[in-house]
Order: structure tokens, then C-alpha cells, then sequence
């Protein structure tokens, strides 16, 4: 077979139509959104969409309360916070996932601990978290990672025991589901996000879920600025602060809600497509799905790359390869948290948070977590919209990587 030029040397990409686009803007999206704006009720603790999120969104996620909410940093935040987490106390967190899980913990003055995660799925590492336990541990928060939910088997065991709540960080996993159950209604509470990227969005936003009538209560005071649902209005019985989501916003992610089973499918049907091809492709590995997860989310489709199998090729090339191919493609997290300044220099206030620095534990950039290093290193993500495309788009990418490969020495 003759090699054909690649895109990043002038060759013609194989993807030269785009991929879907995100976020979607339908003519449904423009309707809703509109007839919020005629309405003029634009923010209302109580506003019809925003109640009406709500209720479906807990449904949709097996939960009986649901919170609307600013975004997904302060809806853990504003968990942690019911869950009278605070300084002194210990969070035990992945240390692969995006900031906002670990510094959620610090907003509530408390410390995380970091833990390493499953090589097959990118998700928190049960036995590590039991080995991370104290006296001081206060919560667990496991990251449901690119939409593929924890082991939650092993977890709430673990949780059970010890007497310490979850907190499941589900940003990236709308509607996941853990042998059948959906994500959000295992743990104490149970965290979304609506931000830009994720596959439900409005911009911005975020969500809670409880299956706890008093857990919801104290969640709806601390995004109400610190009111009790049923007293005075100038009545504030704790420090909460204005974190509701707007009528809107919670106008889009309704309207999103009639699509979002029809998007989960497409992305699962796309997600086997790309499993299967990439089975062929040596150097590239899929990450694994637990066999007891009934639905992935796919917010992120990962794999790992192995440059030795493209001739020394370097990841950072081989993406830029993959998008000048016309495939979106990123690296995605860079160090695991611990090594990231703002933990391993303490750039916080150590004292609010009652740090004790000659713990090993919190010498944040001394300690190794192997999995979650060797992961930053070899993995590749596609964006969850790329799952959007129709067959033909799905398999341009893996033929833009098969490409790469057969001429990988033109870029070394």
C-alpha cells in the first residue's frame, strides 16, 4: 500500500468535514430559551424550569431530591459543606481528574488526600482508599472518570464500615449506570456539571443529588444564601452563599433532557465502533469498562498510546498529526493533582485548612502515585462529541490513526 501524505505535511486530511459542533443549538434550544426571556422571570429560587429541572433531573438519576446550582465545583462545595466537612478534617480523592475535585475540598478549609486510580478504567483505586483512611477522614469522593462510574461495589463497602460518606463526583457521567442504577443516587450526595464541554450543558451550571430528605434540605439552604425554605426571606441561619441556576439555563438543560437518551446511545454505539478498530491497531489501547457498568456516559473516549508502535513517535506529535487529520484530540491532564503548584507549593491557606506539613501526606509533590503519572503520559482523549457523528465520521478516526502509524517516520 503506497503511503499517502499526511495532513501535518501538506496531504489532504481524512476528516475534512467537521464533527458535530458543541454545544447544539437547535431550533428547540432557541424556543425554550426565548419564551424564558418573554416570561421575564430570568432567576427565582422557585421558578417553574428550574423546579422542573430539578424533578426530572433526580429522576433521571434514581435520586428523590435534585439542586439546581451555579456549576459542578460549588455543588461540591456546597456537599461537603452540608456534610460538615471541614478544617482539620480529610478528603480522599483521585489524584487523575480535573482540579475543581480537590480544590472543592479546600474551599470548605479541609484536606485532600490523594489516592491513585484503576490502570483499566482511570477510576479512584478501592484498596487505595481504604489505606487512606484516619480518624480524620471525613469523606470519600470518587470521580466517576470520562463517564465511566467507580467501582461503587467496592466503595460504599468501604464507606459502609468506616462510617464515612460519599460524595460522588459524577461531572462527567449524566446518566451512567452501575448495575442499573444511575450515578448520583448511591452516595450522600452525588455531583454534576453543566459547563461547556460536558454532555449535557448550559454554559455553565451544576447539579446535586440525594436520596436524604435532610441532606437536601441543608444543600437548598447553603445555594440559598443561608435561608431556611419556609422562613422569612431576610432570615440566614447558616454561611451559604447565592449559588441557584437560572431560569435560563435550567430552560436548556430541560430541553436537552428530551435528547439526552438519544445521545447516550449514539456515543455507546459509537464508543463499540472505535473498541473494536482500535482492538486492531497496535500501540493503542482502549481503557476498559467494568463489566458491571450497564451504561458508560462517555464524556471523554480514552485510550493510551504507545509510541513504540509508531516508530518513537512522541503523543504530542501524534495528536497534532490527529488533528491536523481533522480529528479533534487532546492529552487531557498533565500531572496528577498532587504535582500540580497549587497543592505540591501548599498555594493555599495551610493554616484555615489546619495542615500539619511534616505529614508525608501532604508533602503533595514528593510522593509518587504511579498509575495516575503513567497516565498522563500515554493518554489520548477524543471529546464526547465526536461520538455525535455519524458511522462514516466515527471511522475516520481510526483510519486517521492507521495513517499515522504506516508514516509516523516523516514526523520524527
Amino acid at each position: 500500500m503506497a503511503t499517502e501524505t499526511l495532513a501535518l505535511r501538506g496531504g489532504t486530511p481524512v476528516r475534512q468535514t467537521p464533527f458535530p459542533s458543541w454545544p447544539p443549538v437547535t431550533e428547540s434550544t432557541v424556543r425554550v430559551v426565548t419564551d424564558a426571556l418573554y416570561e421575564g422571570v430570568w432567576s427565582d429560587v422557585a421558578g417553574e424550569r428550574k423546579l422542573a429541572f430539578e424533578r426530572a433531573f433526580a429522576d433521571a438519576h434514581d435520586a428523590r431530591h435534585g439542586l439546581a446550582v451555579s456549576n459542578g465545583t460549588v455543588s461540591l462545595q456546597i456537599a461537603l459543606a452540608a456534610l460538615g466537612v471541614g478544617s482539620g478534617d480529610e478528603v480522599i480523592v483521585p489524584a487523575y481528574t480535573f482540579l475543581a475535585t480537590a480544590t472543592s475540598v479546600l474551599n470548605v478549609n479541609a484536606a485532600p488526600v490523594f489516592v491513585d486510580v484503576l490502570p483499566a478504567s482511570g477510576t479512584i483505586d478501592p484498596a487505595a482508599v481504604e489505606a487512606a483512611i484516619t480518624p480524620r477522614t471525613k469523606a470519600i469522593m470518587p470521580v466517576h472518570f470520562g463517564g465511566h462510574p467507580a467501582d461503587l461495589d467496592a466503595l460504599m463497602d468501604i464507606a459502609t464500615r468506616h462510617g464515612i460518606p460519599v460524595v460522588e463526583d459524577a461531572a462527567q457521567a449524566h446518566g451512567a449506570r452501575w448495575r442499573g442504577k444511575a450515578v448520583g443516587s448511591f452516595g450522600a450526595y452525588g455531583s454534576f456539571s453543566f459547563q461547556a464541554s460536558k454532555n449535557m450543558t448550559a454554559g455553565e451550571g451544576g447539579a446535586l443529588t440525594t436520596n436524604d430528605d435532610e441532606l437536601a434540605e441543608l444543600a437548598w439552604t447553603l445555594h440559598h444564601c443561608g435561608r431556611v425554605r419556609g422562613q422569612a426571606w431576610y432570615n440566614h441561619v447558616v454561611n451559604g452563599g447565592n449559588h441557584r441556576l437560572g431560569e435560563l439555563q435550567c430552560a436548556i438543560l430541560l430541553d436537552q433532557l428530551t435528547v439526552a437518551e438519544e445521545r447516550m446511545q449514539n456515543r455507546t454505539t459509537s464508543a463499540r465502533i472505535l473498541d473494536e478498530a482500535f482492538a486492531q491497531i497496535e500501540g493503542i489501547t482502549p481503557l476498559v469498562t467494568d463489566e458491571r457498568v450497564t451504561r458508560h456516559a462517555y464524556h471523554i473516549y480514552c485510550m493510551r498510546y504507545d509510541p513504540a508502535a509508531f516508530g518513537g513517535l512522541d503523543r504530542a506529535t501524534f495528536m497534532e498529526a490527529m488533528r491536523a487529520e481533522g480529528v479533534p484530540t487532546s492529552s487531557g491532564y498533565i500531572s496528577p493533582l498532587n504535582r500540580q503548584p497549587v497543592f505540591a507549593e501548599h498555594n493555599f491557606d495551610v493554616r484555615a485548612v489546619g495542615l500539619d506539613t511534616s505529614d508525608p501526606r501532604f508533602a503533595y509533590g514528593d510522593y509518587r502515585l504511579p498509575v495516575s503519572e503513567a497516565l498522563c503520559e500515554q493518554m489520548v482523549m477524543f471529546p464526547q462529541y465526536v461520538l455525535l457523528g455519524d458511522e462514516d465520521a466515527v471511522r475516520s478516526i481510526p483510519e486517521a490513526v492507521l495513517k499515522i502509524q504506516r508514516d509516523a517516520a516523516s514526523l520524527r
